[in-house]
């Protein structure tokens, strides 16, 4: 496995220049102009293609075991690498709930032997699974995922001493989906006493409303305060969460960081009469002056990372009334190129993107040796064709479920080739599956 990679303009903290990139195994071995080597090698002309680090997601929802008629770990991180993502990290609300070691090591045994992307799973938090918890091992697992709000399945923490446990002992990296439970289910009456299980989807965002998540993210704010823990809210969706954030310290000294994902960046309520149950999340998108602060506090640092929380439904699920019609949807095929139509649009440069989908998640989460282009590092690399356009529809889609809420768009950019630990496993529509992505490991650099 050796690569030259001719002249591709490099996106890398902070820098945009042409360069060649030599692959070797599974590592960036140099990084030069005019790069010659003695071994035998393929070559790759890269003549005005932007390389990026291999994206580094850190919310995904794969599906896999016990709901894998949605998804699973091989269907979905083939998408994934179609589109960019070289690694994900995977939530645990999937069947059984993955709240016992026992369970978590079953999902790396599973995505070892099936993943085209490198891989790590969060450990799940219950209301009595601490003894559990404190048994992780942070230099191997991602991080704890606490539902501070119920979304797919019945992981809900809402237990005030459970969380100030988990909070004040746990070692890991704590994520947390926020939304007041008590706010969404009165909310929720109301709207079910006047219109039964059909409630027209434009009031999803008054459901989960701006205030349910405002009060749940600044009661995770105050715990990791409290306790001085390591707390990353997931999913940011309104303005006025914002202010729980601080754009005025580097991201390495923060300890209480936030995510931003494609769909609140892209839509807003007004897309809800078109779009319907398909761009039903929770949290819920909200208005356009909500999308657009969550976009701006991605470009002044108040949020520190985009992702996706690609969430696979079947189209039978997505079609179901209001209240059976479950929330979430695909993503991570098309996450890059959507925000490379941010960048031909002009509201976001390619270094900024590099830094909230590459270089963030891996210093968010201290991933060992990925999320940069530098000699040494593990070759997760992305060309882009700037100039070549993808349009979105039924027959390049690749998520099991068979659809995308972007389905009729035609994006301007295209993914062209992935390498994850130097194997050059999508190339131009063409998938090599012979090798398998990794376990991601945590610590210092």
């Amino acid at each position: 496995m050796r690569y030259i990679i001719r002249n591709a303009f490099v996106i890398n903290e902070g820098k945009i220049f042409p360069s060649d990139i030599f692959v070797k195994n599974d590592r960036i071995e140099k990084i030069a102009p005019d790069i010659s080597v003695k071994e035998k090698f393929t070559e790759i002309i890269a003549e005005g293609l932007h390389l990026f680090p291999g994206i580094i997601d850190d919310q995904v929802h794969f599906r896999e075991p016990g709901l894998t008629h949605k998804g699973d770990i091989y269907s979905e991180s083939k998408a994934a690498v179609a589109g960019g993502i070289t690694s994900f990290m995977e939530m645990p609300n999937t069947v059984p709930h993955t709240l016992t070691q026992e369970l978590l090591e079953e999902k790396y045994q599973l995505a070892s032997i099936k993943s085209l992307a490198n891989f790590s799973f969060f450990m799940g938090a219950s209301n009595n699974n601490l003894e559990e918890i404190l048994k992780t091992n942070p230099e191997n697992v991602c991080g704890l995922k606490i539902f501070m709000g119920s979304s797919t399945g019945s992981m809900l923490v809402e237990n005030e001493k459970a969380l100030e446990n988990i909070f004040s002992k746990s070692p890991l990296l704590i994520t947390t989906h926020c939304e007041d439970e008590t706010t969404v289910r009165n909310n929720l009456e109301k709207f079910k006493h006047k219109y039964g299980d059909d409630i027209p989807l434009e009031f999803h965002p008054v459901i989960r409303s701006a205030e349910a998540c405002y009060k749940s993210s600044s009661f995770a704010v105050a715990l990791a305060k409290k306790h001085n823990s390591r707390l990353h809210i997931l999913h940011i969706s309104t303005a006025k969460e914002i202010s729980l954030f601080d754009n005025n310290i580097p991201l390495q000294k923060k300890r209480i960081t936030a995510e931003a994902c494609i769909h609140h960046l892209w839509f807003s309520d007004e897309d809800y009469a078109i779009k319907g149950n398909f761009i039903k999340w929770n949290p819920a998108i909200k208005t356009h002056k909500d999308r657009d602060a969550v976009f701006n506090a991605v470009l002044d640092n108040h949020i520190d990372i985009i992702a996706t929380d690609h969430a696979p439904h079947t189209m039978e699920e997505k079609q179901q009334p209001y209240t059976k019609a479950p929330s979430g949807g695909p993503l991570v095929q098309h996450s890059l190129i959507a925000m490379l139509e941010f960048y031909h649009r002009g509201k976001i440069g390619l270094e900024k993107i590099a830094e909230k989908m590459c270089h963030a998640p891996a210093e968010c989460f201290q991933v060992i040796q990925r999320g940069f282009i530098r000699e040494g590092y593990y070759a997760d690399l992305v060309l882009a064709d700037l100039n070549k356009k993808h349009p979105v529809k039924k027959e390049n889609i690749l998520y099991k479920c068979g659809w995308s809420p972007f389905e009729g768009t035609e994006f301007r950019s295209a993914i062209t080739h992935t390498f994850v630990n130097g194997n050059l496993v999508y190339e131009n529509g063409k998938f090599d599956e012979r090798n398998k992505g990794i376990r991601l490991l945590f610590g210092s650099n």
